[in-house]
């Protein structure tokens, strides 16, 4: 009995190993993902007007604990100093909290000097720095801060103009186009008549720790930046210098691809947007300018907020597609293909392996770019170089949210300056690399071209 008892015991410790022998390792069929998965297991479920404020869903309770440190951190409003909390507003600044530019997490308003203003002006004159990024210009900076605490003066105010230019389809469906123009109003000294103007309207929060978990291999992968496969395409990676590793890296973040890490994109925000100093940027937005406020409170924001802030931004959940199996949907999908829009925003890619960060890590998500500068034409051109980015290339902006921006932001407003009010306008705006996809947009019927909208809105 002894014995069979030993077989007996043998056998079934065998079973699990002859099972695992009998299944191979292979790719998952595409047929078996679920394609409303759009950050992978980083997404949420939530299509209201909070959609962009989810936290990845199984933090541990010290990460959530930071989350929700970091998320209290962007809701404050900062004052003049000295205060005894928020202390170090301006002097000069663009608005007064984070969330002030970014409503709900996500897009804001082209406007500016307003609570609720979401636009800013880069500025900078020809030439490079010593990390071959842009001049700042002197007397002004990099950025012009439109207001001012008591007692100082703004840089200059901007006045936003529209003119509308019709858009006529093959077809002969006509739409309009709006195009901006920005003046400066009252500025505080002469600009220089070389200054270089780029409008940039704050971006949605959401999705940052996969994209900068994308490994540089797989963005360099997409990039054909002398057009090898004469598709008229060529897409190319953006170098950039970042203070808080002090060395040349990848771009990812920024309408340029001009921020390498979430660290120094916040960083730089508290710095440039509301005058807040750090260990990352100690000096005042205003060194050197005589709206110095000359005060020994620098840096002004602890690095335990800093680094919240950063953990905050990296944990933001990806919202799930919506309407995944309706019929035009599904057909807009195809066309967006066919008509090669996939060809820069590249629906599907895996994030590398990150063990800090299992729910970043090797995540199959649809971001929908390749995060890669594209010659969008001259309409759309800043004629700013920024790094290695000419005054017409920007970066692929990622899709994933975007039919959620009337939810979340009111009214939508799409593109690095908010000019396009509708998807279909921001599609007519496509020229440079783009312009033969717009093309054959355009050729489409207009049911068609409803069932790429539709597509786009699912996201």
């Amino acid at each position: 009995m002894r014995i069979r008892k030993i077989y007996l015991a043998a056998a079934l410790l065998a079973c699990p190993s002859l099972l695992m022998m009998c299944t191979k390792p292979s790719p998952f069929n595409e047929e078996d993902y679920d394609p409303r998965l759009s950050g992978g297991a980083a997404t949420v479920f939530d299509a209201t007007s909070k959609a962009f404020g989810n936290v990845i869903p199984g933090l541990s309770n010290y990460d959530q604990h930071v989350h929700d440190l970091g998320d209290n951190s962007v809701d404050q409003t900062f004052v003049t100093a000295p205060a005894t909390i928020n202390s170090g507003l301006g002097p000069i600044f663009n608005n007064v909290s984070c969330r002030s530019c970014h409503h709900n997490d996500g897009k804001g308003s082209p406007t500016t000097g307003t609570v609720t203003s979401s636009m800013l002006m880069r500025l900078s004159i020809p030439g490079t720095d010593a990390h071959g990024g842009p001049v700042a210009v002197p007397g002004y900076g990099l950025q012009l801060q439109d207001l001012a605490v008591f007692g100082k003066t703004a840089e200059a105010s901007v006045k936003i103009t529209y003119t509308e230019q019709v858009y006529t389809y093959p077809d002969g469906t006509v739409t309009t186009l709006r195009k901006p123009t920005y003046t400066f109003v009252n500025p505080y000294i002469a600009m220089p008549v070389d200054l270089m103007v780029s409008p940039r309207m704050a971006p949605p929060f959401f999705g940052l720790g996969l994209l900068v978990n994308i490994p540089e291999s797989t963005i360099l992968s997409y990039a054909d930046e002398n057009d090898g496969n004469g598709d008229g395409i060529s897409g190319r990676p953006n170098y950039v210098y970042d203070p808080s590793t002090d060395k040349m890296m990848l771009g990812r973040l920024g309408m340029k691809a001009n921020t390498a890490t979430i660290l120094t994109q916040a960083a730089a925000a508290y710095q440039q947007d509301m005058g807040i100093t750090s260990s990352i940027f100690p000096k005042e937005s205003t060194f050197g300018q005589p709206q110095m406020d000359n005060l020994a409170d620098d840096p002004e924001l602890p690095d335990s907020l800093l680094n919240a802030v950063e953990f905050y931004l990296l944990s933001l959940a990806v919202p799930a597609r919506r309407n995944t199996t309706d019929g035009e949907v599904m057909a807009g999908e195809k066309l967006f293909a066919q008509l090669g829009c996939s060809s820069c925003h590249i629906p599907t890619t895996q994030t590398g392996v990150n063990v800090r960060y299992p729910y970043l890590s090797n995540q199959r998500i649809h971001a929908y770019t390749d995060l890669l500068l594209h010659d969008m034409g001259d309409g759309l051109a800043d004629g700013r170089p920024d790094f290695r980015a000419n005054g017409s290339e920007w970066k692929t902006p990622a899709l994933w949210g975007v039919g959620l921006f009337e939810k979340t932001n009111g009214t939508p407003f799409y593109l690095h300056d908010g000019r396009a009010r509708t998807l279909e306008e921001a599609i007519l705006w496509h020229d440079g690399e783009a312009a033969k996809v717009k093309a054959k947009f355009s050729q489409l019927s207009a049911g068609e071209r409803g069932q790429v909208i539709a597509f786009l809105k699912s996201l």
